[in-house]
Formats: C-alpha cells, sequence, structure tokens
C-alpha cells in the first residue's frame, strides 16, 4: 500500500486506480440531489422551463472550489471541519454554526424521510408514516452497525440512482436546441419569482452540510486506513492524495449539477411544456409525469427518489452527528464502533429520531424545507468565510494553503452566496 517512507503507491489488486480514487467528493456531490433537492429543480423546471438551467452551470465551479478547500482542510489537518474552527476561532462562533447545522439538517431529514415515503407509497400503495419509520430504521441501522469501509462503498453503489434522472431525459419530448440556447443565452429578469427561484437553486446546490460532509469523510479515511497520515505530519503523501482529492471533488460535483440539470430539462419538457407549473414535491412531480411521459418515466423518477433518499439522509445525519462531536469534543467517526464513540452514534440516533416524530405528527414537509433552506442560505455565507480563512492559514495548512486558483474561486463562490442571500431576505421586505 505505502513505501517505507510513507509515500502512497498507485497500484492496487482491487479494481481500476481511477474507479477507487472517487469517494468522499463523489459521494457528497451525490447526495446533494437529495429529495428535497429534487423537488426544488422540479419546481423550478416546471415553473421557469429551460429558463434557469444556467444556475447549475455557474454553481458547478464555486461548489467545487468551496468543496475542495473543505476536503483538503480534512485530508491536511487529519481532522473535520467542526473540530478545526473550534479550534480557531472562539466557541460562540462554534456553537452558532452548530445549532443552524443541527436545526437545518434534522429539518431536511425529516422532509426526505416524507419524500421517500411518498414516493414507496406511489410505487407499491399503502400506509406512507409505516415506510417513514421503517425507512428511519434501515437508514439508522446501516450507518451506525456497517463497517465504515462497507458502507462508503454502500453509499457509492447508491450514487447509480441518480442516473433514473438521466434515463428520464430520453424517454420524454425533449426540445434540445431550445435547451441549449436558455442553457447558454439565458433570459434573466429580476421579478420575485425568478429571484427567489434562484436563490432556491443555490440554495440547495451550495449548502453547508456538504461541506462538514465531505471534510470529515477525508479525515475519516485516514482512522481507517494505518498507511494514511494528515499531510502536515506525512507531505509526501500529498503527490498522489492532492489529485485524488481535486478529481475525486470535481467529477463528484459534476456529477450532482448534471443530474439537477437533467431534473430541470426533464421537468421542463413534460410539466412545464403541458401547463403543471406549480409543483410542490418530488413524489408530486413523480405523479405529475404518468400521464404525459407514461409509466416508465413515473417509475424511473419516484424509484430515483427513494434511492437518492437513502444516500442523502446518511449525509445529511451524519454530517450534523460530526458537527456536534467537534464541539463537544466527543470520539466521533464511522471507523468507530458503537462502543467507542457512543455519544456520536447517540447524536445520529437522536437527529433520525427527531426527524421521523417531525414526519409522524405531519408537519408540512414543504414548509419545513423552505425553513431548512432559509438556515442554510444564512449560515452558508459565514461558514464559507471560515472555510476560506481556515484554508488560507499556514498554521492550519502548513505547506498546504489552497492555491490561489481555487481561493480565488471559493471567494468569489463566497461573495455570491453572500448576495443570494440579500436577494432572498430583499423578496421578504419587497
Amino acid at each position: 500500500m505505502s513505501t517505507t517512507d510513507g509515500e502512497l503507491k498507485t497500484d492496487h489488486p482491487r479494481g481500476p486506480n481511477w474507479l477507487r480514487k472517487l469517494g468522499p467528493g463523489l459521494i457528497t456531490g451525490a447526495s446533494d440531489d437529495d429529495p428535497s433537492g429534487i423537488a426544488t429543480y422540479s419546481q423550478v423546471g416546471a415553473k421557469f422551463g429551460y429558463g434557469l438551467g444556467w444556475t447549475l452551470i455557474l454553481s458547478y465551479p464555486l461548489m467545487s472550489a468551496i468543496q475542495e478547500a473543505c476536503a483538503m482542510i480534512g485530508r491536511v489537518t487529519g481532522e473535520g471541519l467542526a473540530t478545526n474552527i473550534d479550534k480557531t476561532y472562539p466557541r460562540w462562533i462554534s456553537w452558532m454554526v452548530c445549532l443552524a447545522l443541527l436545526i437545518a439538517n434534522t429539518i431536511n431529514v425529516a422532509a426526505d424521510l416524507a419524500a421517500m415515503a411518498a414516493a414507496v407509497k406511489l410505487l407499491i400503495g399503502g400506509e406512507q408514516i409505516i415506510y417513514a419509520a421503517i425507512l428511519s430504521v434501515i437508514s439508522a441501522t446501516l450507518f451506525i452497525f456497517v463497517s465504515y469501509e462497507r458502507y462508503a462503498a454502500y453509499l457509492k453503489w447508491l450514487c447509480l440512482s441518480l442516473f433514473a434522472y438521466v434515463g428520464t431525459v430520453f424517454v420524454v419530448d425533449l426540445n434540445w436546441a431550445s435547451a441549449a440556447r436558455e442553457l447558454f443565452l439565458p433570459h434573466v429578469t429580476l421579478n420575485k419569482d425568478y429571484v427567489t427561484a434562484v436563490v432556491a437553486v443555490f440554495g440547495t446546490t451550495i449548502s453547508p452540510y456538504l461541506f462538514f460532509w465531505q471534510a470529515s469523510q477525508e479525515a475519516e479515511r485516514q482512522l481507517e486506513d494505518p498507511k494514511l497520515a494528515p499531510l502536515k505530519d506525512k507531505p509526501q503523501q500529498s503527490r498522489h492524495e492532492l489529485p485524488r482529492i481535486k478529481l475525486d471533488t470535481y467529477l463528484g460535483m459534476a456529477l450532482s449539477n448534471i443530474i439537477g440539470l437533467f431534473i430541470v430539462f426533464t421537468t421542463s419538457a413534460t410539466l412545464h411544456a403541458h401547463g403543471h407549473t406549480d409543483i410542490q414535491t418530488s413524489s408530486e412531480a413523480a405523479e405529475a409525469l404518468r400521464p404525459i411521459a407514461g409509466d416508465f418515466a413515473f417509475w424511473v423518477f419516484a424509484a430515483g427518489i427513494i434511492g437518492t433518499g437513502m444516500l442523502g439522509v446518511p449525509v445529511l445525519a451524519g454530517s450534523a452527528a460530526f458537527v456536534l462531536s467537534g464541539v463537544l469534543k466527543w470520539p466521533a467517526g464511522l471507523a468507530k464502533k458503537p462502543r467507542e464513540a457512543p455519544l456520536f452514534y447517540g447524536a445520529i440516533v437522536g437527529i433520525f429520531a427527531i426527524s421521523l416524530a417531525m414526519t409522524l405528527i405531519g408537519i408540512d414537509p414543504m414548509k419545513a424545507l423552505f425553513w431548512s433552506a432559509v438556515i442554510n442560505a444564512l449560515a452558508a455565507v459565514p461558514i464559507m468565510t471560515l472555510v476560506m480563512l481556515l484554508s488560507r492559514k499556514k498554521d492550519i495548512m502548513g505547506a498546504f494553503t489552497l492555491p490561489p486558483l481555487t481561493a480565488g474561486l471559493g471567494w468569489i463562490a463566497t461573495g455570491f452566496m453572500a448576495l443570494v442571500s440579500l436577494a432572498m431576505v430583499a423578496t421578504w421586505i419587497v
């Protein structure tokens, strides 16, 4: 696996090298297209047609840069983002970040469980509440009792569920010329609905939980593999690790944005084209597809909601638990057994329990998602600012401070998200 001086070899008996390089970035990017994300992209496509596809082109380099910064912090220091923030900045900042993420992620998990259960009900009938409980138990059990290596492989395979939305594009009547024109020559307006939709897309695509998850998973790899060490301690490993992080991150974020774009295209070509412009949930979008695009598109779209939920829900719960553990200095990590990190796993169980309770008492998932998006949008800018500052601090990153180009893109992303947040607030006032 490694040479005597700590430099990683690239040969490995199992699988092609490029595939083994994909991990934290791939899973992070794929989890961004969870049922709540699908609902947002479906709403945008149904209401505006192809007109907002450009947002997913613009967001790609911005989210890639900020995610690369997070991955670098985790890999260089061997610790998660929350731990690094807590070590570097006043405790009240850590607590504000922690509380915002806990609230937003718990609400998001509840909304995703409701969407997954509704999709199961669409496919086979039955009681939605029962399905929500079953899906919650399955997700929590796998998260707690399956080893990290197997669980990471399971999440990688679940990424394939996203291609359900690629499949639907090729069975609907898509106007490719119109889609391309709107993609690269969009007609931008400043009315309230349009601005709100742009805010929704960027708030869904560049979400704080993704920052914490990818940093934690880069640190997690070092707990699982004794040959790995923080790059600050073994800088010679950077020869292979830095290219891996870049490849993993940029491919993972590309997957996220491409799938989002395909969902916008699908709902544009079907729902928008037939006057179905008011879609509230991802399952409602799937159901509306059936009379327009046929049973196959309906089944693929609905099944994709379940698969992406099984991928996204653990990431949401896990990222919140990592943040809480980092602030409270609890032992944490999927590479640890439950008895080695009982409070970390207890936090995961608690998040699932509260989320399920919210689902069972009938909290409106769309209102829940709205407030989750609000909290995420408001929290994103200060957290992104902390990430960029950490990534350029030599006492944190040593010789591996973020390169100027990536740092520049990261600061542009931060500034753009600030504008998006201000626009969201402006839509409430005007």
